[in-house]
């Protein structure tokens, strides 16, 4: 999380002025792009999880993690872990916290963020090359629209499934190469 945005503020310190609801949603965008590489077929399973986001409802997000959590129970356990990349998903999943509270959801988003960035270095084709460099673009445009509240949320969900898609076809354009 080194980098700057364009109005000069790091990834780090855009996460760490973002409240509760950004939090959620920065950290459920990260685990949104990368989920295709621990569950390929369980793409709607953070689903709930974004409708509680934008509720900002702890309740709400407590039963929501907890679905998710069953709903990727087993999930990645035969596959090939590409690196690592399957037990980084898995730990993203794993450490998403059942209270609503700015404390843990910092610390998750932080830890999301971080473990984006990782993964897309690993399938790059360099230290900062185009896949990390667009997870960079994206964790901050997700940053900055959740920062004009509820609104910002369809943006933010839209920018993750773009780059999940970006993921897959990286992914497999370099299974079908190998």
């Amino acid at each position: 999380m080194t980098s700057s945005s364009s109005t000069g503020r790091s990834l780090a310190e855009l996460i760490d002025g973002t409240d509760g609801r950004g939090l959620a949603a920065a950290g459920l965008a990260c685990l949104d792009r990368c989920l295709p590489l621990l569950a390929p077929d369980r793409a709607e399973v953070l689903r709930p999880v974004w409708a509680a986001v934008a509720r900002a409802d702890a309740a709400a997000w407590a039963e929501a993690v907890g679905k998710a959590r069953v709903g990727l129970d087993g999930a990645g356990g035969g596959a090939a872990d590409d690196g690592g990349v399957v037990t980084l998903v898995r730990a993203m999943a794993d450490g998403m916290p059942a209270e609503w509270a700015e404390g843990p959801l910092r610390a998750w988003a932080e830890r999301c963020s971080t473990v984006a960035l990782a993964v897309h270095r690993l399938y790059d084709v360099g230290e900062d090359g185009p896949l990390h460099t667009g997870e960079l673009r994206r964790q901050l445009a997700v940053l900055d629209a959740v920062s004009h509240g509820p609104t910002g949320l369809r943006r933010a969900r839209e920018l993750s499934v773009e780059g999940g898609r970006v993921l897959r076809a990286v992914v497999s354009r370099r299974a079908r190469s190998a």
